[in-house]
């Protein structure tokens, strides 16, 4: 009995509709996994990543850890150690989340590249362009002339005591990207400043700015002094002037949906809400729960400065996407001439000059001597200078938790250490045994 024409189109069509769900490129997830020594790593000296985390929370260091080691496009190495919570001695998961406080500060560093690929920012460009607030920017110098970022320029009498003096210049969507813009980073005019504290309800387009009145720290591009919240947060108003949709959109929409990032964000849903690990903090008796343990969460104020929640899995996939050249699973977010530019010294000499009177924030991190500070992330010029376990050219960044990120395009390898804990050791720890491990 011969088809109908009607039935023939209804068959070609669901057949058509088959082919293409079968033969569709996956658009974002997970890396495949690798038998370690197919990308050129040792199975039995990975074991020693293990071992490392182990003495750590025997000596109490940490309650638990996620270590993620991908290569050459395959993950290697992917382990939950411990406890996500000692108290109900809760094991860690894989899929465990993690705050990822500075760790969000690279991400908003994309966000602002996408948009400077797509010609609505410029490095150069003043902040006052987006935020015209910021217009006429004020210096605080404290009359001690201690060096930006000390101890004495952060004391009580200085409050009183600083001079403030119209800047030079004003500051730049560069400025902010690295660290180099004065804006509340720890010096005179932040002593200075009289700013009225950030109100649970603000959102970003509320808050930022009243950051313009702020005296700016230094002379803008004159040193280096890390602006732990305030510089990241004003580029991620900056992201929402130009796109005019939040910043929580804005990356859920343009980086974490693409990329597969289901479990990132900065808003957490109840069944997230259960994966998420208790933060510690290390006392003389040993560990216990940090007081404050909700962290940075936030449901109105996007802080693209710490305000992150992720996985390892998660992160993964945007730092792949860099080691790619700004590439995943077909899809590209930047060329690989950007990746390079966000990847540069960007402050020559500044990053260790300006860590040379700060003991604070990333400075006890190594030695800056060895390293540069390039769009959003710091930079490894010279691993044995710096003290680091990563090959030179390699880039990434820490969080105030303890997490860690490295892209190594060198070795095309990416490095992922999820902690609750901030022990600047067993980041240097996890380096050497990942390094260790590479036997081509």
């Amino acid at each position: 009995m011969p088809m109908s024409p009607r039935r023939t189109i209804l068959e070609l069509l669901l057949a058509a509709l088959v082919l293409a769900v079968v033969i569709a490129p996956t658009v974002a997830g997970s890396l495949p996994a690798a038998k370690p020594e197919d990308v050129g790593i040792s199975s039995d000296r990975l074991r020693r990543i293990h071992e490392t985390i182990q003495r750590h929370m025997d000596a109490q260091h940490i309650a638990g850890a996620v270590t993620l080691v991908a290569r050459r496009g395959r993950v290697a190495h992917f382990e939950a150690h411990g406890y996500m919570d000692l108290t109900s001695r809760k094991p860690m998961s894989k899929d465990a989340i993690f705050r990822l406080a500075s760790m969000s500060k690279p991400v908003t560093a994309v966000a602002i590249l996408m948009l400077f690929e797509e010609g609505k920012i410029r490095l150069n460009d003043p902040v006052s362009v987006f935020i015209p607030a910021f217009k006429n920017p004020k210096v605080a110098f404290a009359e001690s002339s201690l060096p930006p970022g000390t101890a004495g320029n952060r004391a009580g009498d200085e409050r009183r005591a600083a001079r403030i003096v119209p800047a030079n210049r004003e500051i730049t969507v560069r400025d902010l990207l690295t660290h180099t813009s004065g804006l509340l980073s720890r010096g005179a005019g932040e002593a200075a400043a009289k700013l009225s504290p950030r109100q649970p309800a603000e959102t970003l387009a509320d808050y930022i700015p009243r950051l313009a009145a702020v005296p700016l720290d230094f002379q803008p591009g004159t040193a280096w002094s890390y602006s732990p919240g305030a510089g990241i947060d004003v580029l991620g108003r900056i992201v929402e002037v130009v796109s005019g949709v939040t910043f929580g959109r804005f990356l859920k929409e343009r980086l974490f949906d693409p990329l597969g990032m289901k479990d990132t964000g900065f808003t957490l849903t109840d069944a997230r809400t259960a994966r998420l690990v208790t933060l510690h903090r290390r006392t003389a008796g040993g560990l216990e729960k940090a007081p404050n343990d909700t962290g940075r969460i936030e449901t109105v104020y996007f802080s693209g400065a710490g305000g992150l929640v992720s996985t390892a899995d998660d992160y993964l996939q945007f730092a792949q996407m860099l080691v790619n050249g700004g590439e995943l699973n077909g899809r590209r977010f930047l060329s690989p001439k950007t990746v390079e530019l966000m990847a540069t010294n960007h402050v020559g000499e500044l990053y260790a000059s300006g860590c040379a009177h700060q003991t604070v924030g990333p400075c006890d991190f190594y030695d800056q001597r060895g390293m540069g500070f390039g769009l959003g992330v710091d930079v490894v010029r010279d691993p044995v200078a710096a003290g680091v376990g990563v090959s030179a050219g390699s880039f990434g960044w820490a969080g105030a938790f303890g997490t860690r990120m490295w892209v190594d395009p060198k070795e095309r390898m990416v490095t992922i250490l999820l902690v609750s804990t901030r022990v600047v050791q067993v980041q240097r720890d996890f380096e050497y045994a990942v390094r260790q491990a590479l036997i081509e």
